[in-house]
């Protein structure tokens, strides 16, 4: 039995292709063929990639907390239109879409090996789609993981609070003396800025320290009037596998109270999907499903079509991406005579598609 290399296959792919094997037949090509579940063949069993759409969509969380002082905010600090009543909003900040491929199960092929061959070296994904043969695969960047902004540490305004005010004997009275507290480090602020403070800082450093203290008492106490308002975005994803063209498909669901929701929940506005076949490549000819396929020495590639994907509410486009897209393309084979021990081949197959990336066929001095 030849040896075969599976240096660069993966823990899945080899056992997969370890399982097939068999003893080895005395063909001088490398053969493809469909494989049969229960056929065993000596090679390597692929997949060919179709392309799949990955919608993202980051929502913003935004969380209301009224103040201690609310009612007292247009009093004393003159701040109108603030709410007592507590609240949660969403909104879509982004939608993003991308392609990704997965195995197409209806594009199962096979490579046999012999002693004759040069195609020992093959790579597969970890869903067994066919990357390269004989040369390192090719790789794509991988998306930038989400990755949420830290929120700031609670500050808790009454730290700030003088005796004074915490032995104020009603919460009128409280919020009377905090607000005199927020306008004299207002002022404070305002003759540090000026260089007018009696105690002035010895150097720039030290002024901003200060200035950054003043400005973070003053927010904290100034919350107890207008409250707190807090942002949290959290990021959704989302995968359609066409198989054809869709129209207006149910997507998600989005509520500015609830933020996603259920497909069945009517709360939520409806967002759609659209998947258009461009046509840029002919349709195959119609195979008949009686008809025995005849084993053909080579290995089997995408030529692929592309699609165009279009995100939209119920009013307008929000985002629209073309792709190439393998299930809406041809399967092309490459003869298993680049394969024999007369060519040294290198192929590379894009792994988004499964076209063919770059075929190098060397002839051995």
């Amino acid at each position: 039995m030849m040896k075969i290399d599976l240096t660069n296959v993966s823990r899945h792919a080899k056992a997969f292709v370890l399982f097939l094997f068999a003893p080895l037949m005395s063909q001088a090509q490398t053969a493809s063929s469909f494989y049969q579940p229960g056929v065993t063949t000596e090679g390597a069993v692929y997949f060919l990639p179709k392309t799949a759409v990955r919608v993202t969509i980051q929502v913003e969380k935004t969380t209301y907390t009224p103040g201690d002082f609310c009612k007292y905010a247009e009093r004393y600090l003159r701040v109108k239109g603030v709410s007592p009543t507590p609240s949660v909003s969403y909104r879509i900040t982004t939608i993003r879409q991308e392609a990704v491929a997965v195995a197409d199960t209806s594009k199962r092929y096979a490579v046999e090996f012999n002693a004759k061959t040069s195609a020992s070296n093959v790579n597969l994904s970890s869903d067994g789609i066919l990357l390269s043969i004989n040369t390192d695969p090719v790789r794509r960047p991988s998306a930038k993981s989400f990755t949420p902004a830290p929120r700031p540490a609670a500050v808790n305004p009454r730290q700030y609070m003088s005796e004074e005010i915490l032995a104020a004997g009603s919460t009128a009275k409280m919020a009377e003396l905090t607000a005199q507290d927020i306008y004299e480090i207002r002022e404070s602020r305002n003759l540090l800025v000026r260089g007018q403070a009696d105690n002035m800082p010895k150097d720039g450093e030290q002024l901003r320290l200060m200035l950054n203290q003043l400005d973070l008492q003053d927010r904290s106490m100034t919350s107890l009037f207008t409250g707190i308002t807090t942002k949290d975005t959290t990021e959704h994803t989302l995968t359609v596998v066409p198989d054809r063209e869709v129209n207006r498909e149910l997507l998600f669901r989005f509520s500015s109270k609830l933020g996603i929701v259920d497909d069945d929940d009517l709360s939520g506005v409806p967002y759609y999907i659209s998947i258009e076949n461009l046509k840029t490549v002919p349709e195959a000819e119609p195979t008949d499903p009686k008809k025995k396929l005849k084993q053909v020495p080579g290995v089997y590639v995408n030529v692929p079509g592309k699609m165009r994907s279009r995100v939209s509410n119920a009013s307008e486009t929000l985002i629209s991406s073309e792709f190439a897209a393998g299930q809406f393309g041809n399967v092309e084979l490459l003869s298993g005579a680049l394969f024999n021990k007369r060519y040294t081949t290198h192929l590379w197959l894009d792994p988004l598609s499964g076209a063919v990336e770059k075929l190098d066929a060397e002839q051995p001095k």
